[in-house]
């Protein structure tokens, strides 16, 4: 990946976590791997909570060992009905801005940032890196993940079925999407692919990532990563980046940590 493109990718680090924003600002599926333990409907016993009790549920700062976890900004928060394209794939576009995967009565958001202590190279002055250096200093300063969690509660066979349009628009969707939240350019996702989901399951899960292009004339392409666990009548959603592994094409997921901190706190 050349220079420009990390200082793209830095300049919109700068902006927010949130998919569409940072993706635009950069401007066959259906494995057996993704964990589905679920009998498909709610839970007689499972409990349908009040917006108030999903924010005392949601991971809070010192439920994650090794995260920062703070609210979402407001600016950065994307509203579900700007966000316009395929209607089968919004489900997709939607858990991957921090939103519900259907209208839901009640749904909160937090963010957890991984702690990050500074390299040995990033202790150097710049006047002292190489043009390499500089590139690889950048890249390790910022392959830090960044999860998006967020909770929603159904009534009913709500959260089954909200479950449902994800695990089938992953399949539906293989192939890629584009989504727009009101702006000129429209997002395209180039594709979209089934992936194995991590740490506390619940009745149900689901994991996938998504390829998006951020420079259509050089084919430069970013991938997020995104897990959706039902919870009886709770739909728990994780989306994470880490824009040092994209600059860098390295692998990364969306962290166990985080997954498992969230479900414990569900049980």
């Amino acid at each position: 990946m050349n220079r420009s493109t990390g200082a793209r990718l830095c300049a919109t680090a700068v902006v927010g976590a949130m998919s569409l924003a940072l993706l635009t600002g950069c401007s066959d599926s259906g494995s057996d791997d993704s964990k589905n333990t679920g009998s498909g409907g709610a839970s007689e016993n499972a409990k349908t909570y009040t917006k108030a009790e999903l924010e005392k549920l949601i991971i809070a700062q010192g439920d994650v060992t090794g995260y920062k976890v703070e609210p979402v900004d407001k600016e950065l928060s994307a509203e579900k009905g700007k966000l316009k394209g395929d209607e089968k794939c919004l489900p997709l576009a939607y858990v991957m801005s921090g939103l519900a995967p259907t209208d839901a009565p009640a749904e909160t958001n937090t963010m957890a940032t991984q702690d990050k202590k500074p390299s040995d190279t990033a202790s150097k002055s710049l006047e002292d890196l190489t043009d390499g250096e500089t590139e690889d200093a950048l890249a390790d300063a910022m392959s830090v993940d960044v999860s998006v969690v967020a909770l929603s509660s159904y009534d009913g066979e709500g959260a089954a079925d909200a479950f449902k349009t994800v695990s089938d628009a992953v399949k539906d969707c293989a192939g890629g999407f584009e989504i727009t939240d009101g702006s000129d350019e429209p997002t395209k996702m180039t594709k979209v692919t089934e992936e194995k989901a991590v740490g506390a399951t619940g009745d149900e899960a689901v994991a996938f990532s998504a390829t998006g292009e951020m420079d259509a004339a050089t084919g430069e392409t970013a991938t997020v990563h995104t897990q959706v666990v039902r919870h009886g009548n709770t739909i728990a959603s994780y989306f994470t980046m880490n824009l040092g592994a994209m600059m860098s094409q390295k692998d990364y997921t969306v962290p166990a940590v985080v997954v498992n901190a969230q479900g414990a706190k569900l049980k």
